[in-house]
Order: structure tokens, then C-alpha cells, then sequence
């Protein structure tokens, strides 16, 4: 493995729209630095490049949190942005609540939605959705997005890769 590591991936996709992918890395994680309750992993992806990944070993509070610039992105442009997570197959456990997901755009408003963990497919990387947005003279600053659970419920086996920030078409 090689020993580059990669806090965000930018690519121009086949419309020549401006992509991006935020590690783990680049996002705040609460508590994500503490041995006790994160245990940061490295992984190669099928490109052979070397990825920080963040594994939940025990939380009662998920926090994961990141903010972008929109004036990296291209303009007059739908895009999505998707957490991308995976959830353990054998140690998971505590996602009987569903958890919630936020996307705050520059001019304040909020796009939020829940989503049943319990119920997605485990031992595989899946895309959490976030929510979608035009870049627009109005949405010209930074976007900040979250999956959070403040329950008190303590909660095992999912794993932060990152977040995909890209043209819906």
C-alpha cells in the first residue's frame, strides 16, 4: 500500500461536471479521534489508492458532520450528495431508531429527512442520501450536511467512508 493519504477526490465527469468525494478524513466526526469509541482503518480501494475509513465501535451519540464551498462546483447544476457508509454484518447493533439527515444550503435552507439503517443491507458499501440542491447565484457559500442520532442509544458496526458530492441526472 502505498502511503499517500486522501482527505477529498475531484474529478470532471462525461458532462464535464465537477465532482467530488469527501473522506472520512475531511469530516467531523464527534468522538471520532477516541480510541474507545472510533477505530481508524486503511483500506485500498480497487484504484489501488490507500483510505482512511472511520469504524464505529461504540457510540450513544452519532455526529458526523462536513461543509464544501460551492463555488468549487459547476454552475447551473443539480447536484446530489450521498454519505457513503458501510454497516458491519456481524457486530452492528443499536439502529433500531432511524437516524437523521440534514443538508443546509448557503441561503439557510434545510433539506431533512430520516433514514432506517436497520433496514439497509450490510457487509457492502451503500449510499445514504443526503439531498440535492442547483448551484445558483443564491447558492453561492458553503453547504453543510450531517447523519446524526442523539437517542442515548448505544450503537456499533458502521463504518464512515465519505461523502459523494456529484451531478443528478
Amino acid at each position: 500500500m502505498g502511503s499517500l493519504l486522501l482527505f477529498q477526490k475531484y474529478w470532471v465527469d462525461k458532462n464535464s461536471k465537477n465532482s467530488f468525494f469527501l473522506y472520512a478524513r475531511s469530516l467531523s466526526i464527534l468522538w471520532g479521534e477516541d480510541k474507545r469509541y472510533w477505530q481508524w482503518r486503511r483500506i485500498q480501494e480497487t484504484s489501488d489508492e490507500v483510505i482512511e475509513v472511520n469504524e464505529l465501535l461504540d457510540v450513544c451519540w452519532l455526529d458526523v458532520t462536513g461543509k464544501f464551498e460551492t463555488a468549487s462546483l459547476s454552475p447551473g447544476t443539480l447536484y446530489e450528495l450521498a454519505f457513503v457508509v458501510k454497516i458491519m454484518k456481524d457486530s452492528a447493533y443499536g439502529w433500531e431508531a432511524p437516524v437523521d439527515v440534514e443538508l443546509t444550503l448557503p441561503n439557510g435552507t434545510k433539506q431533512e429527512h430520516k433514514e432506517n439503517m436497520k433496514e439497509k443491507p450490510r457487509g457492502n458499501w451503500i449510499e445514504i442520501p443526503v439531498g440535492e440542491f442547483v448551484t445558483s447565484p443564491e447558492n453561492i457559500g458553503e453547504i453543510k450536511f450531517s447523519i446524526y442520532r442523539h437517542d442515548g442509544l448505544w450503537k456499533r458496526g458502521l463504518v464512515v467512508k465519505g461523502i459523494t458530492i456529484r451531478p443528478k441526472y
